[in-house]
């Protein structure tokens, strides 16, 4: 039997009690070990094609990201950002995260010592952003990895079941600089010129539709 069971709900799907750990798992990470005063409620929690995907070990979730459907309109940004683990991160899980923010997304890197880019806080991980082009292309942010559980290659778990989610859809994210190559993993590529957020590189990237 798996330890850690997979989970994919929209917003009027998740109870009080999971609602509230997820947005405390993000708060954990994205702003208190990152040190990021943003604003993680961005008003994509709740669009219609939001999918929140996390890993629940014992009742507690302890890995997060959530996949965001084009042509919503976001908050923070349009929304996307993947933001990974802390320092030495290879795998946004393991102590990186994925937020969202901008027009692309955001892969930023949560405490020291990740190894896994899907462990991070991130202030904003990947979310869906706008679509004004209408090619149903999706944005995945919000990656998370709780600080105990890092380093057993969660992200890289939700990061497979997401893109199962996403199917033959075009999908970006917004990568912490450091997390690109973890990104790479799983078909992304930069799509555009390294930049700044909150003081931390991040390049875009994307993942072309299937054929």
């Amino acid at each position: 039997m798996e330890r850690d069971r997979l989970r994919v709900a929209a917003f009027d799907e998740l109870d009080a009690y999971t609602l509230y750990a997820l947005l405390r798992l993000r708060a954990e990470v994205f702003v208190v070990e990152q040190d990021c005063a943003y604003l993680d409620l961005d008003g994509r929690d709740t669009e219609p094609g939001t999918r929140h995907l996390w890993l629940d070990r014992d009742g507690e979730p302890v890995a997060y990201l959530r996949v965001l459907a084009a042509g919503d309109t976001g908050g923070h940004g349009n929304g996307s950002t993947a933001r990974g683990g802390g320092p030495g991160g290879s795998e946004p899980g393991d102590g990186g995260t994925a937020r969202g923010g901008g027009n692309g997304g955001t892969a930023r890197g949560g405490g020291p010592g990740g190894s896994e880019p899907g462990e991070p806080g991130e202030p904003g991980a990947s979310s869906c952003g706008g679509d004004p082009g209408g090619n149903g292309e999706r944005w995945i942010g919000r990656v998370v990895v709780a600080k105990a559980a890092r380093g057993e290659g969660l992200a890289g778990r939700l990061m497979e079941a997401a893109l199962e989610l996403v199917g033959d859809h075009p999908c970006r994210l917004n990568a912490q600089s450091y997390l690109v190559e973890f990104y790479r993993r799983y078909g992304f590529a930069p799509a555009g010129p390294e930049y700044l957020e909150d003081g931390i590189p991040h390049t875009p990237m994307v993942r072309a539709a299937s054929r």
